[in-house]
C-alpha cells in the first residue's frame, strides 16, 4: 500500500517514493491537500522531490517533512520526520530536495498537508511571462493554455485567480 502513514490532525501524509501523484489526493480526506498539483509526473512523489517540485510558486522544500533515502553507498538515512523540527543538527530533508538523485533515492516522503475549504483551477491561452507576478498556488504552461491552481479560503481562491 503506497501510503504508508495519513494523519489528518497533524496535517501530514508519508507515502513510498514511489507512490503516483494522483494516488497521494485520492487518498486524502476532503479539505487536505498535498503541496504539488493534480497531475501525474515521472517518479511519483520520490520523483517530484528528487526534481525539487513542480510548479508551484513557494519553497517545496519546506513542505517536505522528512524523507528516508538509499544513498549511493547502499546505506538507508532517515531523516526529518513528522514534525517540523523534531531534532536537533543537520537538515538532510532539504538538500535532499532538488537533488535529482545524487544524494541517493527516496524510499519514502513525509509531506506537509494544506487545509482548504475550497480548490479551483482556471486554464486560459496566454503565457505565465504574460500575467507577471503570480499568487496562484500552482501555475504552468501546457501548449498554449496557462493553468493557474489554488486552494484555501474561499475569497482567498477568487482573489488568487482573478488574473
Amino acid at each position: 500500500m503506497p501510503i504508508l502513514d495519513l494523519s489528518p490532525g497533524d496535517q501530514t501524509v508519508t507515502v513510498s517514493g514511489d507512490t503516483p501523484l494522483l494516488e497521494v489526493y485520492a487518498a486524502l480526506p476532503a479539505g487536505l491537500f498535498p503541496p504539488f498539483p493534480p497531475v501525474e509526473l515521472p517518479g511519483g512523489v520520490g520523483g517530484l522531490v528528487a526534481r525539487g517540485g513542480f510548479a508551484q510558486t513557494f519553497f517545496f522544500g519546506a513542505e517536505v517533512l522528512g524523507v528516508t533515502f538509499r544513498a549511493p553507498s547502499g546505506r538507508v538515512i532517515r531523516a526529518g520526520g513528522r514534525t517540523v523540527k523534531n531534532v536537533q543538527g543537520y537538515d538532510l530533508t532539504r538538500p535532499f530536495v532538488g537533488s535529482f538523485g545524487r544524494l541517493g533515492e527516496a524510499l519514502d516522503v513525509t509531506l506537509r498537508l494544506r487545509p482548504g475549504p475550497r480548490a479551483q483551477h482556471v486554464a486560459a491561452s496566454g503565457s505565465l511571462e504574460a500575467l507577471g507576478p503570480l499568487s496562484a498556488r500552482f501555475a504552468w504552461q501546457d501548449g498554449e493554455d496557462v493553468h493557474l491552481r489554488h486552494f484555501g479560503h474561499a475569497r482567498e481562491v477568487e482573489r488568487a485567480l482573478a488574473v
